[in-house]
């Protein structure tokens, strides 16, 4: 198997880090969507990472799929998420919550070093938007009185926090204010500590409008 894109996109790497954990063996391909983007069309028109080629050379697009996928394959009782009803509610919305969150951290990051002229419309409902949800996922997180969020074991939702937060601290910085997100420090700082996160890893580059 192929999994194309970098791994500072959260969402190619929270597929990396659950692929790894649940052992599958797969080449890594870092191609750049901007930079190479022609080397990933052949596999995925639509040039978007992270993109999954499996063994039989069938392709699988978007994080939510890829692991969808995975899930199937290692079967309910290894998955990283439930597999029905409530507790699998909760994850989804989690999970829901956390990539909605990056896509937004991506669109604010386009949308300052992309764009000569920026809209400030456009800005402050990115910037809102990012706040907001910050406040819900830090309410969540500190909500919880486990190691991690749905137990003693790193699930789906997890991963998705983890790879996040580091993104989007790196990618803006300052810029957000995290002195006032303790939980989600924290739970950053958790994720990253672990080899598997270390060794799926790669510190954020980002596009430029040169």
């Amino acid at each position: 198997m192929i999994l194309i894109g970098q791994y500072d996109s959260p969402f190619v790497r929270r597929c990396g880090i659950a692929m790894m954990l649940y052992g599958f063996v797969f080449e890594h391909q870092p191609w750049s969507t901007f930079g190479e983007g022609d080397k990933i069309k052949p596999f995925n028109p639509l040039r978007r990472v992270p993109t999954l080629v499996l063994d039989d050379g069938s392709v699988v697009i978007d994080s939510a799929y890829i692991l969808d996928w995975a899930d199937q394959q290692v079967g309910p009782d290894r998955a990283l998420i439930p597999a029905s009803g409530e507790a699998r509610r909760k994850a989804l919305y989690f999970i829901a919550l956390t990539t909605g969150f990056s896509d937004k951290c991506v669109a604010l990051f386009y949308e300052k070093v992309l764009h000569k002229v920026t809209s400030e419309v456009w800005l402050s409902r990115l910037e809102t938007q990012v706040s907001e949800v910050l406040d819900v996922l830090e309410s969540l997180r500190a909500e919880a009185t486990t190691p991690w969020l749905f137990g003693d074991y790193l699930g789906h939702a997890d991963v998705a926090l983890g790879c996040a937060i580091r993104h989007a601290r790196e990618a803006h910085g300052g810029a957000i204010a995290w002195s006032k997100r303790p939980a989600l420090l924290a739970h950053s700082e958790r994720c990253e500590a672990l080899p598997i996160f270390e060794h799926i890893s790669q510190p954020f580059i980002g596009p430029s409008s040169d």
